[in-house]
């Protein structure tokens, strides 16, 4: 079991009830020493609760999952999906960058492209900007301590205060029945004013997003105009994308192996 993997074995066992360094040890089948090292990396990034001999859930985290984690989660194919999504880009354009990490592997992909791109989290900034070409705004107020996100009202206003050839979104969870959400209220509220700010509004998401929820609803399918994914994404999601009108790219998945 890959590191990254087991931290995420131990999160979902830790947040049904506190567990013994012991129990995680012979759940995960690696040593308790190593346990012991997941746990004090995971406490840091605020993804459980260190009690003496072993681990408790937290209050609340925010998301499934600390940011670190998130972005070693399907690497390969999340760099396909962002370079679909860039080919719909031009120089010149005004586009909006998302948080989380889909939408940081688009970032990468537009360095240097000429734009002017707002950037709702540090990660994305600094991608956009690692090469000569894009303005990059950021829209200010309070960064979020794991992923470095703009989630206040401020970021929110900053986003309306803007107009945007195309906005690349992304969801915690994109289930066509609940529609498009997230974790946080913040943010629910960041990405709703990102839909209504935005000429064209492009999804980029793992296949896996399409059969979540999550708390806080900021939109619906009706409200992307082009969803970005690959060929194992749920029938459900396929039907009512293609009833809606909306445009679907379906990526092979296996193309990023």
């Amino acid at each position: 079991m890959q590191r990254s993997e087991r931290q995420k074995v131990i999160i979902r066992a830790v947040d049904s009830g506190r567990r013994t360094i012991d129990e995680l040890a012979e759940l995960t089948g690696v040593s308790p020493i190593s346990i012991r090292r997941d746990l004090a990396e995971l406490a840091e990034q605020g993804a459980v609760q260190r009690i003496r001999g072993g681990a408790a859930p937290v209050v609340s985290r925010g998301s499934e999952y600390p940011f670190g984690l998130r972005t070693s989660e399907d690497t390969e194919v999340k760099r396909t999906l962002a370079r679909h999504a860039a080919s719909l880009i031009q120089p010149g354009d005004a586009v909006l960058i998302d948080n989380g990490t889909t939408a940081l592997a688009v970032a990468r992909e537009l360095a240097g492209l000429g734009i002017t791109a707002l950037a709702l989290s540090l990660h994305a900034a600094a991608a956009l900007a690692a090469k000569p070409g894009n303005e990059v705004v950021v829209p200010g107020g309070t960064v979020g301590h794991d992923d470095l996100s703009f989630t206040d009202a401020g970021a929110a206003d900053a986003v309306r205060a803007m107009r945007f050839d195309i906005a690349i979104i992304g969801a915690c969870a994109a289930d066509p029945d609940t529609g498009l959400t997230v974790a946080t209220w913040g943010d629910a509220q960041v990405k709703k004013a990102a839909l209504a700010s935005s000429r064209h509004v492009v999804l980029v998401a793992t296949a896996d997003k399409f059969g979540r929820t999550a708390a806080h609803r900021f939109g619906t399918l009706d409200d992307v105009d082009t969803i970005i994914t690959t060929s194992d994404a749920p029938p459900a999601l396929v039907h009512d994308a293609r009833a809606a009108g909306i445009e679907l790219v379906l990526l092979d998945p296996a193309q990023a192996s």
